[in-house]
């Protein structure tokens, strides 16, 4: 049963914050257990949202709140993390961040390389305020017809979305990718109209500056 209530979840956060902090330094068990007993408080709060803890840094450890892309969930992330007390060496942030460029994503049985794929943009006059992408794929056989109907194709644009994801960020892979086709990448990917994958962040950002103006 879901609470909605921060305070509960940062109460119990707030006791627990040092060993959390020092989590690289407990043993396995107590590790999994203190993660389990995170994840047990996030669920009381709402279900379906998640989290990531970063590796420690200089200024502490980062933890991230997730909704895992459904945008319904997206009011409890913002709602926590603008609730979060101070506390030291930690800082929250809602929603998964963009992990950069030149990525190598795993998902499933698949592996993404992101300097080895290519995009276009697919325009839709009836929602311009989304993004529809074809993705090209290197691995693809050039007779590549997709089939929702079976579990790999569905695993397979999963792992597309994973991977659009880490190099955009959550937010933005929810809110403005409406749509994503898979194709095999051309010969020449360029002359054919594709972009390098990796310059989809900068496009996310033009098409957003686009649309305000």
């Amino acid at each position: 049963m879901n609470s909605h209530n921060p305070e509960t979840f940062w109460s119990w956060f707030q006791s627990n914050s040092e060993h959390l902090t020092m989590l690289n330094d407990i043993s396995d068990s107590e590790r999994q257990q203190l993660l389990n007993d995170l994840q047990h408080q996030l669920d009381a709060y709402c279900q379906g949202l998640t989290f990531e803890i970063g590796e420690p840094t200089a200024q502490g450890r980062t933890l991230t709140i997730s909704a895992e892309g459904d945008f319904d969930l997206f009011r409890y992330v913002v709602e926590l993390v603008d609730s979060a007390p101070d506390i030291d060496w930690w800082e929250f942030v809602p929603f998964k961040q963009p992990k950069g460029k030149a990525l190598k994503v795993l998902f499933d049985k698949y592996r993404f390389d992101t300097a080895k794929m290519a995009f276009q943009q697919l325009e839709s006059e009836e929602e311009p305020d989304i993004i529809g992408l074809r993705v090209a794929l290197p691995d693809l056989p050039h007779n590549y017809q997709p089939n929702p109907d079976t579990d790999a194709d569905d695993d397979l644009l999963v792992g597309v979305y994973v991977t659009i994801e880490a190099l955009i960020g959550e937010f933005d892979c929810t809110t403005l990718i409406g749509y994503v086709e898979l194709c095999p990448l051309p010969k020449e990917p360029f002359k054919a109209g594709f972009r390098p994958l990796d310059d989809l962040p900068e496009f996310v950002e033009w098409f957003k500056n686009s649309r305000e103006k």
